[in-house]
């Protein structure tokens, strides 16, 4: 059973930045399609960045394009969100998310049968 656990959420002022990272357990993740995702109150969960195994492809969301990064590194059985220059917008509950299939290309959350708690971020002055 795969276990995926973030960290690194919290409050930051406007324009800066965060690193939230999700490390699995009881799998590697090398192969698999993996994700970030968001849910802030009274909106539907979004995806935010995504990489495919299918083609080693990243999708990012045009609201986060040239702002938040994902990245992963196999050794940790990590992935990462590193996101930079935040807005008040950008607050939300953020969620890690993986799946072995390899055969999707869309960054949407029905496609994901493993899942993170939820980290909270907050970007207020």
């Amino acid at each position: 059973q795969v276990q995926l656990v973030e960290s690194g959420g919290g409050s930051v002022q406007p324009g800066g930045s965060l690193r939230l990272a999700c490390e699995a357990s009881g799998d590697t993740l090398n192969y698999w399609t993996i994700g970030w995702f968001r849910q802030a109150p009274g909106k539907e969960r979004e995806g935010l960045a995504c990489w495919f195994s299918v083609d080693r492809s990243t999708y990012y969301l045009d609201a986060v394009k040239g702002r938040f990064t994902i990245s992963r590194d196999n050794a940790k059985n990590t992935i990462y969100l590193q996101m930079n220059d935040l807005e008040p917008g950008d607050t939300a509950t953020y969620y890690c998310a993986g799946d072995p299939s390899p055969t999707f290309r869309i960054c949407k959350d029905y496609l994901f049968d493993h899942w993170g708690q939820g980290t909270p971020v907050t970007v207020s002055s």
